[in-house]
């Protein structure tokens, strides 16, 4: 598929499983972490340097979740048992066209809203139906760097010249 970041007026992610490897980690008091990649931190300082409006849209409602959304300063909604009921009300407060919003996501809660928005992406190692459903599979696994992917492979952006022009 042929994309350019001027079709795009909306990015919104998944968390468990785009921006994780979709594992959790529990230690003996209950408390959760996830691994997420460091190369998506620089891509979504690059999203926000081109005043790009991205979310997170997580069906979990979890510390984890928050904490990286506001270790990245992206809005995020989260426990959400529809995605696609959230997409259509967000789009609606914001004024976002559905058709220039691209969904990333990666399991069957994914689905609808992927068919939901123009564009969707799903990382290398996502439900057989979901990779059915996107325009655009990426090659990187979930949590390995698939916002990084995304932008510099398939937007073809220079995240060097974005973020550190002045060198």
């Amino acid at each position: 598929m042929n994309i350019s970041l001027k079709d795009i007026e909306v990015f919104i992610f998944d968390f468990d499983g785009v921006l994780t490897n979709n594992l959790v980690h529990l230690d003996s008091q209950g408390n959760e972490w996830v691994s997420c990649s460091r190369a998506d931190g620089l891509a979504f300082d690059a999203l926000r340097k081109l005043n790009q409006n991205v979310y997170i849209l997580s069906t979990e409602k979890n510390q984890v979740v928050t904490a990286r959304a506001n270790k990245l300063q992206i809005p995020v909604i989260q426990g959400i048992a529809d995605k696609s009921k959230s997409i259509k009300e967000l789009a609606n407060r914001e004024n976002f066209n559905l058709d220039k919003v691209l969904y990333l996501g990666n399991d069957l809660n994914d689905y609808n809203a992927m068919k939901l928005c123009g564009f969707s992406a799903c990382p290398s190692d996502s439900h057989s139906k979901i990779a059915s459903v996107s325009d655009i599979v990426l090659r990187t696994a979930g949590g390995n760097g698939v916002v990084r992917e995304l932008l510099e492979e398939v937007f073809e952006l220079n995240l060097l010249k974005i973020l550190y022009q002045d060198l």
